[in-house]
């Protein structure tokens, strides 16, 4: 067991790495082409790279109980609806890379596992105290790292922390539809995200197929390592981790994304940054903390 324990760490940070990694691809991917067309491939080769694993994982079970126990409408409406909100939270945080740093973007991101809970409180879903300090602290931190003189908040950090009300919602659309295969909720979930994305990039954008090959290296490290392989990853870990262990683990993809902003790009945050930027990890992490009556 603690062997299974250790693995599925290590693997939630090689996962955190990766999607750290990927706010770069990001951000370098927006050089050769537009946000749209950029989710639309990303996602489309994330779903691809899924269906091999969905082929042998149906292949090991019995058919027959399959076809019994999915309910197939019901999986595509919450797919469907899973992918709309991958859409709204990706186009968000990929107009917003236009504007605004990749380790910026990753620690605004990363804000959604506080804010999570607290769209559960609205659905009925009780939290606890560690909640509200750690998004106190989050939203402390967010001012330090993204409002200037006047109280103006920069663009990309504005639309980067709308996409993540997004991704919070879309933990909430997954937590509904857990007893569908995940793997196959996933699927559906980029399918729907990569279609709706291509039909806004062929109505505004323009389509260079020069340009994509040209951004080949980002769009496969976002679509295969970013959507196939990570998410492959915490599906497989989290079978074997505490939840809010590998939450915490998780949310280090936003320190990994200010390393990768300054290892490749020359991103460099101003000592009001760098507070800021801790003090939203600080409430990341205790807003996942368990407390011993508390209720997570």
């Amino acid at each position: 067991m603690a062997n299974n324990t250790t693995r599925a760490n290590f693997l939630l940070l090689i996962t955190s790495i990766i999607w750290g990694f990927a706010f770069v691809a990001q951000r370098v991917g927006m050089d050769y082409i537009g946000p749209f067309l950029f989710n639309g491939i990303r996602f489309g080769l994330g779903g691809f790279s899924l269906l091999p694993f969905i082929y042998f994982n149906r292949k090991r079970k019995d058919k027959s109980i399959i076809e019994k126990s999915t309910n197939y409408s019901k999986l595509f409406i919450y797919g469907g609806i899973a992918g709309l909100f991958i859409f709204a939270g990706s186009t968000f945080q990929q107009f917003g890379l236009i504007f605004t740093t990749a380790g910026k973007a990753g620690f605004i991101t990363g804000l959604y596992v506080v804010i999570v809970p607290i769209i559960g409180l609205f659905l009925g879903k009780p939290t606890n105290r560690n909640t509200w300090i750690g998004a106190s602290l989050a939203i402390f931190g967010l001012y330090l790292l993204s409002v200037k003189t006047g109280l103006k908040i920069e663009k990309g950090d504005l639309l980067v922390f709308a996409g993540a009300f997004f991704w919070a919602s879309h933990v909430q659309i997954i937590d509904m539809a857990g007893k569908f295969d995940s793997l196959e909720i996933s699927v559906i979930q980029f399918f729907s995200c990569s279609i709706l994305s291509l039909i806004f990039a062929f109505i505004f954008e323009t389509i260079n197929f020069q340009a994509i090959i040209n951004a080949y290296i980002p769009i496969a490290y976002a679509g295969f390592f970013s959507v196939g392989i990570a998410y492959t990853f915490q599906v497989i870990a989290q079978k074997n981790a505490h939840p809010s262990n590998a939450a915490i683990i998780l949310s280090l993809e936003s320190v990994f994304a200010v390393i990768g902003g300054w290892l490749m790009l020359g991103e460099l945050l101003s000592l009001r940054g760098m507070i800021g930027t801790g003090l939203m990890l600080l409430g990341m992490i205790i807003s996942q903390l368990r407390q011993k009556t508390g209720i997570r």
